[in-house]
């Protein structure tokens, strides 16, 4: 299955499951952005951007990713200086890394930009003990992502 929306097209791999949406904005003229998540286990559908509601449920197996766009306005500097969809690796996954702390469960916060755009991606694996095995998958599963730019993506209505 393909996801196309706002500017961002997501392979989605057998076996895992994904949305791409937007919150409606909480005030007037307030910017909402896309968010992506993406999981092995049924996203419910009232979940926090995180991934809460969502990362309690995780088996020792499974994986779960948050990407959620900041604008064009703070693309490529400072927190969002690194250019390109961040590499995993399990060394850098950590169960200090979430909100709240739960037994085993691991997790890894980048910033980046890509196209003109800023992102946040979280990763969470089910077991940190695992993510030897769970953090390829993750890998794998954003190397079917490609981002497009804001412009390209307003352009085609993407973004509308």
């Amino acid at each position: 299955m393909n996801l196309d929306r706002y500017g961002l097209h997501l392979a989605v791999p057998s076996g895992w499951e994904a949305r791409i949406y937007r919150r409606a904005p909480e005030e007037r003229g307030e910017l909402s952005f896309p968010v992506l998540h993406l999981g092995t286990v049924p996203l419910p559908a009232v979940r926090g951007d995180y991934g809460g509601g969502v990362v309690e449920r995780l088996g020792s197996e499974d994986v779960f990713v948050s990407m959620l766009e900041f604008g064009a306005g703070v693309a490529d500097e400072g927190l969002f200086a690194h250019r390109g969809i961040p590499a995993l690796r399990p060394s850098q996954f950590g169960p200090g890394r979430l909100p709240h702390v739960q037994a085993d469960v691991s997790a890894v916060q980048h910033f980046f930009s890509d196209a003109g755009r800023a992102f946040c991606l979280y990763v969470v694996v089910g077991s940190h003990g695992r993510r030897m095995v769970t953090v390829p998958r993750a890998q794998q599963a954003l190397r079917g992502l490609t981002i497009r730019p804001a412009m390209t993506a307003r352009s085609t209505g993407a973004l509308a």
